[in-house]
């Protein structure tokens, strides 16, 4: 099947006319994880329950997603199916005539998929050797969510991520947003929420908003250091650059969006406590906490390195974070 952009797959939601099988592709889980979520616009919010499944390729069989598809939608015209990790669907851990008789059950129904239902393959790294892999590309809709090659289709990301929520962002501020972050999802992504948080409570955001905001993209690239650390799961390091970046005068709002543009990279099985944590640490910056900006970014971060798989954790090469410690400056 030919391969379907953005803007295309949008406008069949929109339609109410998806493709019956897709895969959707890229290095970015949060992006691939967003573009999943649009397809429950398909479903009437409330018939969601009994219309839409999300699924984990490394929990189920592949039967059980056949089974979830062949089911008729109550009250819908469609059912949506989605399969998170379907990498593990499509590549077994273990060979055995068991799981090749699945495999191939597996690579016949894509040629069959029922017309009442959307199934959805979420997919990471992928062996493209796998017949269940080339078979999937030959039969699915595939969408690439993580690459951006032009200034427009940055300027519409931005558009369709903001859809309505939070301060309405004015064209000029779109296109200053674009300037200085690039075209890279994930510095896209961080200048957002940068902008977000400097403009809370205002009705609409300028494009000298984002020029005080977001960095220009060299100095966004520069990140303090604090986004390799984490990544490195160096917490020491860490520490330092935290400390190192505030001295200098950066506001916490702007390094905590350094923060969690590297919380967005930990591995895919704990994203989803990264982001519990970047949350709490935001809700306690505005306000809602008691302790100052600095140690709550201090000890996000040494959450956060003990999240990300690096070689260089707390206590493992790495003096880390304990209460009341101040890394030297």
């Amino acid at each position: 099947m030919p391969r379907v952009t953005l803007a295309a797959l949008r406008a069949q939601l929109a339609a109410g006319t998806p493709d019956r099988l897709y895969m959707l592709t890229g290095e970015d889980a949060v992006e691939k994880a967003a573009v999943a979520d649009e397809f429950v616009s398909l479903v009437e919010e409330d018939l969601r329950a009994f219309n839409v499944d999300r699924l984990r390729g490394g929990e189920v069989t592949v039967d059980a997603v056949l089974d979830s598809a062949s089911q008729l939608p109550m009250m819908a015209p469609r059912r949506v199916i989605v399969v998170f990790e379907a990498e593990k669907l499509l590549v077994p851990k273990r060979e055995s005539k068991a799981s090749e008789a699945e495999q191939d059950r597996l690579v016949a129904w894509f040629a069959v998929t029922p017309p009442h239902a959307a199934v959805i393959f979420v997919c990471g790294q992928l062996d493209e050797r796998r017949k269940g892999v080339k078979r999937l590309r030959e039969q699915a809709s595939v969408v690439d969510c993580g690459t951006i090659t032009t200034d427009a289709d940055a300027e519409q990301w931005v558009k369709a991520r903001m859809g309505g929520h939070g301060p309405a962002l004015e064209p000029d501020a779109v296109r200053a947003l674009v300037q200085r972050s690039g075209n890279e999802i994930g510095r896209l992504r961080s200048g957002l929420e940068r902008v977000k948080l400097y403009a809370l409570g205002q009705a609409t955001v300028t494009a000298q908003d984002v020029r005080e905001a977001v960095p220009a993209a060299p100095e966004t690239e520069e990140n303090f250091g604090v986004s390799n650390a984490i990544g490195e799961g160096d917490a020491a390091a860490a520490l330092r650059q935290v400390g190192l970046a505030l001295d200098a005068g950066a506001v916490p709002v702007m390094v905590m969006g350094q923060i969690r543009s590297a919380a967005e990279r930990v591995p895919s099985s704990k994203l989803g406590t990264a982001m519990e944590a970047v949350l709490r640490t935001d809700l306690a910056l505005k306000g809602y906490g008691s302790a100052e900006p600095r140690v709550l970014l201090e000890r996000l971060v040494v959450e956060l390195c003990g999240l990300s798989g690096g070689a260089r954790r707390a206590g493992a090469g790495g003096r880390g974070w304990t209460p009341g410690y101040r890394p030297r400056r």
